[in-house]
């Protein structure tokens, strides 16, 4: 069947009509900040204690954007005879932000946490370099990361809280345990005090089994 001729041009006008009679809003940025999802990808913040200076992040960032230094320190054993570890030392954790095109893959691939996304996206400069943030920068992004969502009511409690979780109990068990007055051994009879009025027993009475 034929479409009917100017049933295209029509559709259009309605659509122009449509939206000639909504009124306008805009947005008046700066004056009124955005409400930006949750997961927006403004800017990257560095978790410093959960880094080891893996690079995986810097070897899998396919803009070679992210510039890692660090140096090896040599720790004594815990235990006489024990040998000697060497651990990785951050020196510097920097990102180039006008080279980055935030696909996420570092904060995907890192294994212990220590990149996050944060909304932030007010960080324009007229200088380029300026765009290089460094560890303390980075480090300073984090107050801005939100919080992370909670938890669906129906999953399952994670390993590491369940643990924690019996752990204070059990402990709150044996403090409760300590606390708790001593009772007699089964079988040893305590002697009272007579009521007022009532001769006392004889002794050696109140000592038998």
């Amino acid at each position: 069947m034929s479409p009917i001729p100017g049933s295209g041009l029509a559709k259009g006008l309605a659509v122009t009509l449509r939206t000639m009679t909504k009124k306008t809003v805009t947005a008046q940025y700066p004056d009124a900040q955005p409400e930006l999802p949750p997961r927006t990808r403004g800017v990257i913040g560095l978790f410093e204690e959960n880094c080891t200076v893996c690079m995986l992040c810097a070897r899998e960032c396919p803009d070679w954007c992210i510039y890692i230094d660090s140096h090896k320190e040599t720790t004594p054993p815990a235990a006489p005879g024990g040998r000697e570890r060497s651990r990785n030392v951050l020196d510097r954790f920097a990102i180039d932000f006008s080279l980055c095109m935030y696909c996420g893959i570092c904060i995907e691939v890192c294994p212990f946490d220590a990149l996050f996304w944060s909304p932030e996206f007010e960080y324009a400069e007229t200088d380029i370099r300026e765009l290089t943030h460094e560890r303390d920068k980075l480090r300073e992004w984090m107050w801005t990361v939100p919080a992370p969502p909670a938890l669906d009511p129906a999953a399952e409690e994670p390993k590491e809280i369940a643990a924690a979780r019996k752990a204070a109990e059990k402990l709150a068990a044996a403090q409760a345990a300590s606390a708790a007055p001593a009772e007699p051994a089964p079988g040893k009879v305590t002697p009272t005090e007579p009521a007022p009025g009532e001769a006392a027993p004889p002794a050696g009475e109140g000592d038998q089994a």
